[in-house]
Parts: structure tokens; sequence; C-alpha cells
């Protein structure tokens, strides 16, 4: 008889087939109010979890007492407790190669969108206000040759980097746990402290992970230190920054605008302020939001679990367990 597989997203054929090769696999395409009952009872005799965008806690995991492996279909893994998992003897996977290009091209994306304005021109346009030569008040900021400051110097903050040194001829800062010899030598990013980064940049993107120790890290003092012509971009978790105190900013003018791929609360609400604010490009968490990408991150994840549940070694756990 084959063991159970809880799958707890949406995923293509080829990605379910792989995984029905050798386990039961129950399929959910996603976790509200209406089949959370259904989903904890199929739990119970479950030996793997896979899927994304759902709190994994301890009442949850309470109703899994064969669960020996959970894939999640994402690089972030702030929907679980690694320490509560590693006690549990359960391994946590993550898929962390497979969307750093993409993520990376959404971060720049949000850089150029914001320094030249381009939504916001965009409804200029379609607005029917272009009605002669635009003038000063249309103008954006320059990109290239300018500084960029990166909070978080991993894959995706590499990419970035090789995007801004390579393809824009910028002076890279980053600020992270540790230095980062290969950003140094192939972009002439410098290490510094976060102070100084925020201090000295015209760009600030944030890609550090969410944990106990990033969640608030930049709150008013560090948005009191950027610069009035600065920008900032956030793609990793909306909880790094302080809502209310960027909105703040940003309505003072002491900023010059903001890139948003992720909120605190997502999706954010309709009424935020931020999203009345024109210098503001706010998107709905599409990072790695690609056919390509999302696919190659279901097969990896399968890949993970596959792994995990036959004794194999994987590079992806998240956890000791």
């Amino acid at each position: 008889m084959q063991t159970k597989i809880v799958l707890y997203k949406k995923v293509a054929d080829d990605v379910l087939a792989l995984l029905q090769q050798e386990h039961q696999v129950v399929q959910f395409d996603g976790v509200d109010d209406n089949n959370r009952a259904a989903f904890m009872a199929e739990l119970e005799d479950a030996v793997g979890l896979i899927g994304a965008s759902v709190k994994i806690d301890a009442a949850v995991l309470d109703h899994a007492p064969r669960l020996k492996a959970i894939s999640t279909i994402s690089v972030g893994i702030d929907q679980f407790d690694p320490a509560d998992l590693s006690r549990r003897g359960i391994v946590l996977l993550n898929t962390p190669d497979v969307l750093t290009e993409t993520t990376a091209d959404t971060g720049f994306a949000l850089i150029l969108a914001s320094a030249r304005r381009v939504v916001e021109m965009a409804d200029y346009v379609r607005q029917g206000r272009w009605t002669n030569s635009i003038g000063e008040d249309c103008f954006g900021t320059d990109v290239q040759g300018k500084t960029l400051g990166i909070v978080g110097m991993g894959r995706i903050g590499g990419a970035i980097a090789r995007r801004a040194a390579l393809g824009f001829g910028m002076q890279v800062l980053y600020s992270n746990r540790s230095p980062n010899p290969a950003a140094e030598k192939a972009y002439a990013a410098r290490f510094c402290p976060l102070g100084t980064l925020l201090q000295s940049s015209d760009f600030v993107c944030i890609t550090v992970p969410l944990t106990p120790q990033t969640r608030g890290m930049i709150g008013a003092a560090e948005l009191a230190l950027m610069r009035p012509s600065a920008i900032l971009v956030n793609i990793s978790r909306g909880s790094i920054v302080d809502e209310s105190a960027l909105i703040s900013a940003l309505e003072n003018g002491r900023l010059r605008g903001a890139g948003l791929d992720v909120f605190e609360h997502e999706p954010v609400a309709a009424d935020s302020p931020l999203l009345k604010m024109a210098n503001v490009v706010a998107l709905p968490h599409i990072g790695s939001a690609t056919h390509e990408t999302r696919h190659g991150m279901a097969l990896c994840a399968a890949q993970n679990l596959l792994d995990a549940l036959s004794g194999k070694a994987t590079p992806n756990a998240a956890n000791r367990a």
C-alpha cells in the first residue's frame, strides 16, 4: 500500500504525476475555512506535505503524527517554525535556486518603474492628460551610474547586484550577516553597515528573508537615514519594513518613492494609503510569478519531497530533522 502525501496547492499535471508514481496523493487546491477540517483529517496518516501559502503551525502539526517531510513551493519559510519541525523530526525543504533570476528581474523592474514613474506616466497617458510635450512635473530620475544599496547579499541580492553593476554601471553597497567576497570581486560591491548603506544609496533594495531578527528592521529610524531623493524597493517580505513608518515618510516627502511587491498583510487592503500615492509602485507579490519559474519551483519541491521520503540527501533542507 502506498504511503500518503497531502498536496495543498494546485500544480501542473506532470508534477502531480511525478508524486503519484510513488505515493498516494490527496490534493487540495488551497486551504480555507471551507475545507480546513477535511485538510486536517487527511493529515492524520500522511507522511509528506507539499504546497505553499498556508500557515503550518503546531496546531496543524498536532494532527499529523506520521509526518516525515514538508516541501514548500517557495524559498521563504516564514509559514513554518523550523525549530519545532526539528523537534518533531520533520524535515522542511524549500526551492532556493529556481526563482532567483525571476525575482531579481522583478526587483529591477521596480527600480526602473519607480525611478522613471512608469505606472504613473502610463496612467497619465490613459487619462488623456498628454496633450502637449511633457514638462518637469513628469520627469523621473536616472538609474544608470547611481548607488544601489542591497540589504541581504544572498542569491537574489547577488543577481540584482549583477544587473546593477554590469548592466547599469551602478555602484553597489550591501549589508549582510557576513561579507560576500564573490559579489565584491564580480561586481565591486562594498560591504558596509546598514546605517551607512541607507545614508549613501539612491536606491535601497531589500532581499533578506523574514526572521525574528529581520522583522521590522527598516523602521522610522532607518527610513530617516535615507536621502529624501532615495527610493525603497522591497521584494522580500512586507513585515521587514514598518509599513506605518514608510507611509509617514512618503507622505511627508522624506522619500522620493517606493516599489513594493510585498506588504505587511496580503492581499494589501484596498484602502491602504500606499495605494493612493502616485510615487508608490505596488505589485501583488509577483516576484516569482512566471509560468516557467512557478512550474520549475513545483517540480523542484516535488523532487525534494520524494528524495526526503526515500532517504536521499537533499541540498534544499531548511532545518535539521
